[in-house]
C-alpha cells in the first residue's frame, strides 16, 4: 500500500455500512472502512487475536444491530469508533487504524 493510494469516492461508502478495500489488487481484500455520517473509520483487515480476515463474506464487518465490527471466525466485537475490543478473546487489544484523508476530489486517500 502506497500513500496517496485512492480507496473510493467517499460519497460511494453507505452511511452505516462497511466496505472491505483491496488496495493492492491481491485478489483479497486487506483494509475495510465504516462510515458513520461525515466520518470514516479504516481498520486494517485482522482480527488482533489470531490475525485471520475479519469478515465472512464480502463487506460483512458489522454486527445485525451495525453498532459494532464483529471478528466472524472468533465472535470477537470491537467499537466501530476505536476498533478496541469490546467482547470476545481479544479484550484489550485494537484493530489497527489506517491513517487516510478525504482530498478536495472527495476521494478517499491513503496517508
Amino acid at each position: 500500500m502506497s500513500a496517496g493510494t485512492v480507496l473510493c469516492r467517499f460519497d460511494e461508502l453507505v452511511d452505516g455500512e462497511a466496505r472491505g478495500f483491496d488496495p493492492q489488487k491481491g485478489g483479497q481484500d486487506t483494509l475495510f472502512g465504516v462510515r458513520r455520517g461525515s466520518r470514516l473509520y479504516l481498520y486494517r483487515d485482522l482480527c488482533p487475536h489470531a490475525t485471520s480476515p475479519m469478515a465472512w463474506r464480502k463487506d460483512e464487518y458489522l454486527n445485525r444491530r451495525r453498532d459494532r465490527i464483529v471478528c466472524f471466525a472468533h465472535g470477537a466485537q470491537f467499537e466501530i469508533e476505536t476498533g478496541r475490543c469490546l467482547l470476545g478473546p481479544c479484550i484489550g487489544q485494537s484493530l489497527q487504524a489506517v491513517a487516510h484523508a478525504i482530498d478536495d476530489r472527495g476521494n478517499v486517500r491513503l496517508v
